[in-house]
């Protein structure tokens, strides 16, 4: 667009001859106006400054009101509040002595608060005399000189700040000129020619004589130059904002011919006699505002008076000037002019009004409005609850007199009837005559409604009016006489008072009808806050067609949370539509968009909190109904409301999902702005999130083939313009509706798609829009819980071997879910399998795997968010390559990914994110390339695997594939003595049990010895010796971290091993010797002296299995206990049971020689048992499902002691030879020597399976450390021949063996 043409120069020939030309002229307030623009031309702000001030001295009253009034109310009118304060207190002394004409108004309007703000005008011009007229001119006259006096002090005052050149010179105010006054004096002649003029009768003034279209009559002539603000009664809060009452006090009262109030009734007419006229004329000034009174008067209407009876006529003598009901000075507040609500009193004395004085202080005065003393402090004091007390205990005993401002309902007779009526034959007098009958009612119903003091009355009248409008059907214009600010407080009036349903519903109705098309009702309605608030209530009471009163009213967020109706907002959405009164919005219509209102705006708590109650309600079922609504600002709002639900609580989505009808949605996108289009691509990206991939599809094919226009283009073309972190939501799901059919070779909608998704997740700029890429990416896969939540992590570590988390994450799914509803099905299965198929390979396709390349920099990234997102993504495409057929991705995703899959499987702790990196490394390793590209990470690998290997099956797996092709001749397990202890001082050592870095070591004396590692060959750390005898057995339960041991002493202790000590925090008194012992949590079995196999509970019960064996050794497995005994038979028993199972037959003994079952351990399903090899096999090994025997080891030693690891079988031997074999080949490799005759009684792995402990009969303790090499690399090793003896650790053994294979 082209730029505008720049703003030619000034010429300053002509500026110059225009200041010589008004220089020339005397000076008059225009003339130093223009020169005031003249110098801001010329850029001299300070001459521009000082001309205009100058208008102040040349004409104040005109500067004013007409030429600068916003100067003077920001400059001047902040010093001049002693001088409001004056006029307020003469005006109110004149006011005050008004005298009734009637007994009965005498305590009417005895007092209070300024009588010209309280008063109707009509009302106190009706009481007012000529001789009090023209004291309130004269008067009037004296303000505005005052005014003038004091606007050229001040002006001489700014001007010297102005031209003060000194910054450190401190010039001061100048003090307020005030006048004087006792008292007013006016010639006859001017009160006679004033009561003319204003229509005075007997001395009052009386409205009613008025012509129709004379003019309004000014009360102050003199005072045209100030523009009074209208005396129209209009509904004020009691607290006026400063500003606004600082305004009104410099204007003078005048009554605006704008505003001019006519009260006609038809029972009035110019031929009246006088004393018809005096009459009506009382009744007119009897009327009462009603807004303070708390009830009506529920009484029938008297004809002789409309005077309430508890106005006893002995009070007709007391003059309202008397002082009666006068609010005492020091309750009023000399800003506001109004009794206090909350008084604070300043550190000068002066109590004030605390939301004037407040409003005084942030304009940035730091004095006193009345003594000008400089404030040492601008924070206010707490509330002078002394004086609030007083006021309060005034009021009670005052309660008659406290008057408020109310509009006056009179309504101008011809405007009236003009309004009214239709057009219809002047010649049909049956026509004429119904018009003047419907215009008579109401014109009545009207003025009964805003002038009578009987409830019962108002109510009529307001049920007349409802009727008039329904029957008028809008062909009669009856808007414009109901819309008037008087008839409005009367239908407020009702509302505060009327108990009667019909009656209040009928109110709001009128009103909610007049709101929706009048701007100007609304205005009149929020004026005070309390008719809000008391529609509010209202509505929370039941009363629910006020909601959409409340809507029209369109308060704010905060004042709708603040109002705290959302019980009663949802109520109303629960109700069906034939249920609620037809209006001009529908209440379920105005409950939704309220509620998307507080909804879109709050606090995340706060939303958080209503989703939930709207899910847990069923509330959100309605609200699906509101989808299909007429007006399309419910509908985005029913969208908002509903997304967060899901967000909330997905388990409502599959409900909105089956009831929803997407196709005016999709038709509300066109009109909606950008927010709001976002909210509706959310809402239908939320809602293909099913657990049921068919179900997911039919939305789809829903929102492509439904609507006006084309979705799929609709959503291209917003893409285009979407904000950054928009974009992928909408990209994802554009692709989604584009992979409805079957992936074609090019398709605009998938590759601007895709180029989105990949722009966005490489974009660093934006961390918000990569987020929302990379999560986008990971969804696509397209399989969902019950909830909406992405079953991708899931899925992919089940598929890596670990579907512990996947079963129990259905499990709980299905627990939320729908009774009987079963999410994998084949027909499912089959689905989501063909969806994840199509959709991988769209996404890898694409400009030859560009997305590996973004996925690869997600992957670098520092936020663990996107990261991780990054990691599932990539995971999963890698995994999916698999499936597709080579056409050159699996290079591209090698190139990118695989050295950061590496990377992470080396880093990482977290078990998931270690599965997901090994599962993408298997998808290379059937690739011939991929095996190249993995050598040099061979040995990193395989040590991961080997690490890895107990947790996931899939490294197992991986482990035999990197194996296959390499016999033994080539490999070499190389097992180092690390150590070798001396404890024959204690005796045997009976038991030995690993964790983490630590070795427990039990001996014959009753020792519990603890060694650990680090720093050193193998220190021993700490010496117990709690048991009295020998310590049999010592058992590890690494989930609670403790350490069991069983004693001949007839204890079991348990230890806390946690720390760096251990100690002791249970005994228990076995009543037998132990064995051997073995434990699950809770329980402990262990071999007592004599037959059998005891189970004793922690909880002090225990009982005796297997009674008729006598057992050799135990093991333990998933609650089923394995029995080795003396005749060389072996026993499964399920603890939970107590089923006996028989793995062998035991035998007799021999030559009267027994042949125990020496060993057992459990290891991947399989038994291996060690016992005397009369048959030829030492070692058996049995399936733990069939009992079948699958193999035996034929060693020839007799095996004392057994260790089992994934890979070897670790035999310790009488002799005290270890002999170590191929658990898989059932070979053996090589015997270790323990350079000693005692036999092996126990030995140990730790958690890695890299380090051998044995303990044996003679007290010694032996640690062997192991690697997986092959033949090369065994040949190096030989040249190290004295490694393990020479190195005082572990570690440094490891780094030692790990340096050279580095060097290889």
């Amino acid at each position: 667009m082209p730029s505008p043409p720049p703003t030619p120069p000034f010429n300053p020939s002509s500026i110059r001859l225009a200041k010589r030309l008004l220089l020339s002229h005397p000076e008059s307030p225009f003339s130093s106006f223009l020169l005031s623009l003249l110098y801001h031309l010329c850029d001299q702000p300070l001459n521009a400054s000082l001309s205009l001030l100058h208008i102040f001295t040349l004409d104040p009253g005109f500067a004013r009101s007409e030429l600068a009034p916003l100067l003077f109310e920001e400059l001047f009118l902040v010093h001049f509040l002693p001088v409001l304060q004056w006029f307020n207190d003469l005006r109110s002394s004149v006011l005050s002595s008004l005298s009734m004409r009637e007994s009965y108004d005498s305590d009417d309007y005895s007092g209070g608060e300024d009588v010209s703000v309280v008063l109707p005008l009509t009302k106190l011009l009706s009481k007012m005399t000529g001789d009090q007229a023209s004291e309130l001119i004269e008067l009037e006259r004296i303000y505005e000189e005052v005014l003038d006096e004091n606007c050229r002090v001040f002006v001489k005052y700014f001007k010297e700040v102005l031209e003060s050149k000194d910054d450190s010179r401190l010039i001061n105010p100048p003090l307020v000129v005030l006048r004087e006054v006792d008292k007013f004096e006016r010639n006859e002649d001017d009160s006679n020619k004033l009561k003319e003029e204003l229509g005075w009768t007997n001395g009052c003034y009386n409205p009613i004589w008025a012509e129709e279209g004379e003019k309004s009559v000014e009360l102050y002539p003199g005072s045209s130059k100030s523009k009074s603000p209208s005396f129209y009664p209009q509904r004020i809060p009691l607290s006026i904002p400063e500003d606004q009452n600082l305004r009104k006090s410099t204007r003078s009262p005048l009554l605006n011919s704008d505003s001019e109030l006519e009260f006609s009734l038809d029972d009035y007419s110019s031929s009246d006699s006088e004393a018809e006229n005096e009459h009506k004329n009382i009744k007119m000034s009897s009327f009462e505002p009603r807004k303070i009174r708390t009830k009506k008067q529920n009484e029938p209407i008297l004809a002789e008076s409309s005077r309430p009876p508890d106005h006893p006529m002995e009070d007709t003598d007391n003059p309202p000037g008397d002082g009666k009901h006068t609010p005492p000075k020091d309750f009023v507040c000399p800003i506001t002019s109004h009794v206090f609500d909350d008084p604070v009193t300043l550190e000068t004395g002066q109590t004030y009004e605390r939301k004037a004085i407040q409003e005084w202080i942030e304009r940035g005065n730091s004095t006193c409005p009345i003594t000008r003393q400089k404030l040492h402090s601008t924070q206010l004091p707490k509330t002078n609850y002394v004086l609030k007390r007083l006021i309060a205990s005034w009021q009670e005993d005052n309660s008659g007199s406290l008057l408020s401002q109310s509009e006056s309902p009179l309504l101008e007779p011809e405007q009236m009837s003009k309004s009214i009526l239709p057009s219809t034959s002047p010649n049909s007098v049956i026509s004429q005559a119904t018009i003047d009958g419907t215009i008579t009612a109401l014109r009545h119903a009207i003025n009964n409604l805003c002038m009578s003091e009987i409830l019962k009355e108002s109510e009529v009248a307001v049920l007349q009016i409802e009727r008039f409008w329904q029957e008028a059907n809008m062909d009669m214009d009856i808007q414009s006489m109901l819309s008037k600010p008087p008839v409005i407080n009367g239908f407020v009036e009702i509302l505060f008072n009327s108990v009667d349903p019909r009656v209040l519903k009928a109110t709001v109705f009128l009103l909610s009808e007049l709101g929706s098309r009048d701007k100007s009702v609304i205005q009149t309605l929020t004026r005070v806050e309390s008719d809000v608030e008391c529609i509010v209530a209202l509505f929370k009471k039941g009363l629910h067609e006020a909601v959409v009163l409340i809507y029209l009213l369109r308060p704010s967020t905060m004042t709708l949370i603040e109002m705290d109706m959302m019980e009663a907002l949802l109520n109303v959405i629960k109700k069906k539509d034939e249920d609620l009164l037809k209006m001009c919005l529908k209440q379920k219509s105005a409950s939704v968009l309220l509620l998307g209102q507080i909804i879109g705006n709050s606090e995340e708590s706060i939303v958080s909190s209503i989703a939930n109650t709207i899910v847990s309600s069923k509330v959100f079922e309605s609200i699906i109904g509101s989808l299909e609504a007429e007006l399309a600002e419910e509908r985005i709002a029913a969208v908002g409301i509903l997304l967060r639900c899901m967000h909330e609580d997905g388990k409502c989505r599959n409900t909105i999902a089956e009831k929803a009808v997407l196709a005016p949605v999709l038709e509300s996108f066109m009109a909606a702005s950008d927010g709001e289009r976002f909210e509706i691509v959310s809402f239908l990206s939320e809602l293909v999130k099913l657990n049921r991939r068919t179900f997911n599809e039919q939305i789809l094919h829903i929102i492509k083939d439904e609507g006006t226009f084309s979705t799929m283009h609709t959503l291209l073309v917003y893409l285009q313009t979407a904000n950054e972190d928009q974009c992928p939501v909408v990209a994802g799901l554009l692709l989604q509706l584009d992979l409805l059919a079957e992936p074609r070779k090019m398709s605009i909608y998938r590759e601007e798609a895709i180029d989105t998704l990949i722009s966005c997740l490489r974009n660093s700029d934006f961390p918000a829009a990569q987020m929302a890429a990379a999560q986008t990416i990971m969804t696509l896969q397209g399989r969902f819980t019950f909830s909406g939540k992405p079953l991708t992590r899931a899925i992919l570590l089940k598929r890596a071997g670990l579907a512990r988390g996947y079963r129990s994450l259905i499990r709980t799914e299905r627990l939320g879910s729908i009774s009987g509803e079963i999410d994998d099905t084949s027909e499912e299965e089959k689905a989501a399998d063909d969806w994840e198929r199509k959709m991988a390979f769209v996404l890898a396709s694409h400009e030859f795997g560009l997305v590996f390349e973004a996925l690869a920099e997600g992957l670098k990234s520092r936020h663990a968010k996107l990261s991780s997102a990054c990691l599932e993504s990539a995971t999963w495409l890698v995994y999916m390559l698999r499936l597709m057929p080579d056409t050159g991705i699996q290079g591209a995703a090698r190139v990118c990914l695989l050295q950061r899959f590496v990377l992470i499987f080396k880093s990482v702790k977290d078990t998931d994110d270690k599965a997901l990196s090994l599962l993408a490394l298997n998808s290379f390793i059937h690739d011939p390339e991929g095996m190249v590209y993995l050598s040099p990470h061979m040995k990193d690998i395989m040590k991961g695997l080997r690490e890895f290997r107990k947790s996931c099956p899939l490294a197992v797996e991986m482990l035999k594939v990197f194996s296959e092709g390499h016999e033994s001749s080539a490999d070499f397990w190389n097992h180092k003595e690390l150590v070798q202890l001396d404890s024959s001082e204690n005796g045997e050592v009976l038991s030995i049990a690993c964790f983490r870095d630590k070795i427990f070591s039990g001996h014959s004396d009753g020792t519990i010895k603890v060694w650990t590692g680090r720093g050193s060959i193998l220190h021993l750390i700490q010496e117990i010796r709690e048991h009295t005898k020998a310590v049999t057995s010592l058992a590890v339960l690494q989930s609670e971290e403790r350490l069991y041991s069983g004693s001949l002493d007839k204890t079991a202790r348990v230890w806390s091993i946690g720390n760096e000590e251990i100690y002791c925090v249970q005994v228990q008194d076995t009543k037998d010797q132990v064995h051997s012992l073995v434990v699950a949590s809770g329980i402990v079995c262990f071999i007592p002296q004599g037959a059998g196999v005891k189970v004793h509970s922690w909880t002090g019960g225990s009982k005796l299995l297997n009674s008729s064996k006598n057992v050799k050794c135990l093991a333990l497995f998933q609650g089923k206990l394995y029995c080795g005994c003396h005749d060389s038979s072996i026993q499964e028993i399920d603890l939970a049971t107590g089923t006996l199972g028989t793995i062998q037959i035991g035998s007799r003994k021999l030559l009267g020689k027994a042949n125990p079952i020496h060993a057992l351990q459990i290891h991947n399903g399989l038994i291996y048992s060690a016992s005397s090899g009369l048959d030829g096999a030492v070692v058996k090994i049995w399936s733990a499902s069939n009992y079948a025997m699958v193999g035996s080891l034929p060693t020839t030693c007799e095996v004392r002691a057994m260790a089992v690891s994934s890979e070897l079988v670790y035999l310790g031997c009488k002799g005290g030879a270890v002999e170590i074999w191929d658990s898989k080949k059932q070979t053996k490799i090589e015997t270790l020597q323990t350079a000693t005759n005692g036999k092996v009684l126990c030995m140990a792995l730790d958690d890695n399976e890299e380090v051998l402990v044995i303990g044996t009969s003679d007290g010694r303790i032996q640690v062997f450390y192991f690697l997986h090499l092959n033949l090369q690399q065994r040949t190096e090793l030989f040249f190290f021949p004295c490694m393990g003896a020479e190195l005082e650790n572990v570690d440094a053994v490891k780094v030692l063996i790990e340096e050279r294979l580095e060097a290889d």
